[in-house]
């Protein structure tokens, strides 16, 4: 066993860390926000704005993330006549599909909120995107909380897909340093103890949140 090749080769694998934090900042933040618009057209009361939003949410829940990747990877650049990075298409793919699981909580997190809330905020004068905005949405947003830090760790993880077009992510990085040192034990082994120690850390922040929310 020489562990030593971690030592060797740490600098390379932390950018190849950083790159993976990348994608998850770019999947959580655009995921999210995008998550929002699609919760909001799950609740619609507009059978053309519920239906569409629906469609879209199941099928990609229904499609596994890898699929999605290639489809972005290769099927943009053709689409738009533009040549796309792998990064850029990982983060496209990423979220697209991410959004759709936000939605659902988003969507479960609105829901949730007792309809007496948008009653009154009706009753105030406000319009239906205000009392979202103002009311609802804040109220459902605490609710959201321990799951939201949950999906972050389910995209924390499945950035690793990425590895299959060529981001030179974590594993990415980690798959090249052994095509190189033919330390295979030792390097997975490293990069197996770096995701469990983060998401270690991201599910005791999880639960921490939800003990705080049933007191």
């Amino acid at each position: 066993m020489d562990w030593g090749v971690i030592s060797r080769n740490l600098t390379f694998l932390m950018g190849g860390l950083g790159v993976t934090f990348q994608l998850a900042v770019f999947a959580l933040a655009g995921g999210f926000a995008l998550g929002i618009v699609l919760g909001l057209c799950r609740i619609s009361s507009r059978r053309w704005i519920y239906y569409p939003a629906t469609v879209f949410i199941n099928t990609l829940r229904s499609i596994p993330l890898l699929i999605v990747i290639f489809w972005f990877y290769f099927a943009l650049p053709i689409m738009f006549k533009a040549p796309l990075t792998a990064f850029q298409s990982a983060v496209i793919s990423f979220i697209i599909f991410e959004s759709t699981y936000f939605a659902e909580i988003i969507r479960a997190g609105i829901q949730a909120v007792p309809k007496g809330q948008v009653s009154a905020g009706y009753s105030t004068g406000l319009s239906y995107f205000r009392t979202m905005r103002h009311i609802v949405v804040p109220q459902a947003l605490r609710n959201m909380v321990p799951a939201l830090v949950t999906q972050s760790i389910v995209i924390f993880q499945d950035t690793s897909l990425a590895y299959i077009i060529g981001v030179k992510e974590f594993l990415r990085r980690t798959s090249l340093v052994d095509a190189r040192e033919i330390r295979t034990v030792e390097l997975y082994v490293f990069a197996a103890l770096v995701y469990f120690v983060i998401c270690f850390i991201g599910s005791s922040i999880s639960r921490r949140l939800e003990r705080r929310q049933l007191s």
